[in-house]
């Protein structure tokens, strides 16, 4: 509203000051003109300052409404999130392509604001002189051609430019993470070449972005020229022949340039083409469904956990496939694999980290997807190999996820999972930031553990979170596991067989199918089995013993 009032004031000058002139010329009185005159210079200032203004702020919160949106929906998707579009790529479109994007209602705005200026300009030539309006449109459709040839000419550079800044971001982020590595094999300078590889493209990319904008701009000056000097010539002509005045032949002129004046027009349409096409970049993340929920509450139960021909792929391959499993509450269900047979997989779709493709799985009776958010959040505990440690403090990670997080519960479960002993050996123990903990990846793990001890829930699956763990630590908490009561049911990815030895269960998995489900010690006869941890085919008894279970024992359907 501001930039079209601004153009409308502009509109008004050149007819105003024509009327002043011909006044001054003609000695009548004209204190009121110049006065309007000034008038609207002085809101013409008013005008653009507003307008400078309001486009700031504007896109400040339009940035910031994309970036709160894309985050949400980010989060929501979860790990398909990363694995569709690459964490480099979704911070650049995070942060650039949100930048840009937040710039569209401003860059329409102006395209509107600009427009309205030739516009007004050829209908205020025709209401002087409607010869002086067609001589303008005369030109009008090689205007309309350039500005057609440049839009469709940047919007291909534009998006290859995004999309190679995107490649750089990925690049980037994978060093980031890889930087212990890349320092330890010496390819600092490789990687420094790999990451910057995409320079020459998006350089290429930039050089016929802004190629295409100089050409249209080039275009717009040789024409706009030509056919102002012909509605001033024509304005002379008819000056001659006392069918305009000498205030009217400046306003004509005034008009003229106004009306060619489609060079702000080309840079105007040149951010809306930018802005058009960092917006599709986030259109193709918010296009990734998030997974819905129910509206269904958990009745009582005690854990059950159902898994319905689940079948699941990822990349164009089967990692599940047909999978039925029946875990009781109050079991722990250890589930072990060669690398790639599809166990994290498993527990995520046991916990509804990840949805299956066909399937379904259920817990005490429900099927995860109708259950409500809240319900299905709370009843679902999770501990990971490399566990992501949020918060402001040791017991904020710790406490996670709580609504009401206490400090005794906390504390009790950092004693379950053998953490409490390192955590009061911290500068400020519970109180200590996070990012001033010194931590091994052991104590990291042991963290993950306690955030999923002190959640508890009705089902708490560990996916690999005691790998990092020595011996004597993971033979406490799987003990724990066993003796635990703040969750009943536990699915417990395991790589050792000691850990296995103390579920009360193992599903088998080998190539995305249950193989079998049994008692460690009854699985462990079996020389594939026994493979699985890397022991010949010549051994006996697995660690542990194959400890009897404690509880119900799961069952599977093998497809």
């Amino acid at each position: 509203m501001a930039g079209t009032a601004a153009t409308g004031a502009g509109l008004l000058l050149p007819a105003v000051l024509g009327r002043t002139l011909d006044l001054l010329l003609a000695h009548a009185p004209a204190a009121r003109w110049i006065l309007c005159s000034a008038g609207l210079v002085l809101l013409l200032a008013v005008l653009e300052g507003t307008e400078t203004v309001l486009d700031g702020t504007t896109n400040a919160r339009t940035t910031a409404r994309l970036r709160r949106r894309l985050t949400g929906h980010v989060l929501a998707l979860g790990p398909r999130a990363t694995a569709r579009f690459g964490p480099g790529e979704l911070v650049a479109r995070l942060v650039g392509s949100a930048t840009q994007a937040g710039t569209a209602p401003t860059a329409l705005a102006a395209c509107l604001a600009a427009l309205a200026g030739p516009v007004g300009g050829v209908v205020a030539l025709g209401l002087i002189d409607p010869l002086l309006a067609v001589v303008l449109l005369a030109g009008a459709p090689v205007l309309v051609l350039v500005l057609r040839v440049f839009a469709r000419d940047s919007s291909d550079c534009v998006a290859r430019y995004q999309q190679v800044q995107g490649h750089l971001a990925s690049a980037l982020a994978e060093a980031v993470g890889g930087a212990r590595t890349i320092r330890a094999a010496g390819t600092e300078d490789r990687e420094t070449a790999r990451i910057l590889r995409p320079l020459p493209e998006l350089s290429r990319a930039g050089h016929l972005m802004w190629r295409a904008q100089g050409r249209a701009a080039a275009q717009t000056v040789a024409v706009g020229p030509l056919l102002h000097l012909g509605v001033v010539a024509v304005a002379g002509l008819l000056l001659t022949r006392h069918r305009l005045t000498v205030g009217e032949v400046l306003a004509a002129s005034r008009y003229a340039v106004l009306a060619t004046g489609v060079g702000v027009l080309v840079g105007q349409l040149a951010s809306l083409v930018r802005a058009r096409a960092a917006a599709g970049r986030l259109g193709e993340v918010l296009a990734e469904p998030a997974p819905g929920h129910g509206t269904r509450r958990l009745p009582p139960g005690t854990g059950r956990l159902e898994l319905r021909a689940v079948t699941a792929r990822r990349g164009g391959r089967t990692v599940l496939d047909g999978v039925d499993l029946v875990v009781p509450g109050g079991t722990t269900l250890a589930v072990v694999g060669r690398s790639g047979s599809g166990k994290s997989l498993l527990a995520a779709v046991a916990g509804r980290l990840a949805d299956p493709d066909t399937g379904e799985v259920l817990l005490d009776g429900v099927p995860l997807r109708e259950l409500t958010h809240d319900d299905l959040r709370r009843a679902v505990g999770h501990a990971f190999a490399r566990p992501a440690l949020l918060g402001t403090t040791v017991e904020d990670a710790i406490g996670f996820g709580l609504v009401t997080p206490s400090p005794e519960r906390v504390r009790q479960a950092a004693r379950t999972a053998c953490a409490d002993a390192f955590v009061r050996r911290l500068p400020d123990g519970y109180a200590t930031a996070c990012a001033d903990a010194p931590r091994s990846g052991g104590e990291a793990q042991r963290l993950g553990l306690a955030r999923a001890f002190a959640h508890g829930g009705r089902l708490l699956v560990l996916d690999d979170a005691l790998s990092s763990l020595d011996t004597v630590t993971e033979h406490h908490i799987t003990r724990a596991l066993t003796t635990d009561t703040t969750a009943t049911t536990r699915l417990l990815i395991a790589h050792r067989a000691a850990t296995a030895a103390h579920a009360d269960a193992v599903a088998w998995l080998d190539e995305g199918r249950v193989r079998a489900v049994a008692p460690h010690a009854e699985l462990w006869r079996d020389a594939g089995y026994r493979r699985v941890f890397g022991v010949g085919d010549g051994a006996e008894e697995g660690p542990g013993g194959g400890r009897p279970g404690t509880g119900g024992t799961p069952q599977a359907v093998v497809s």
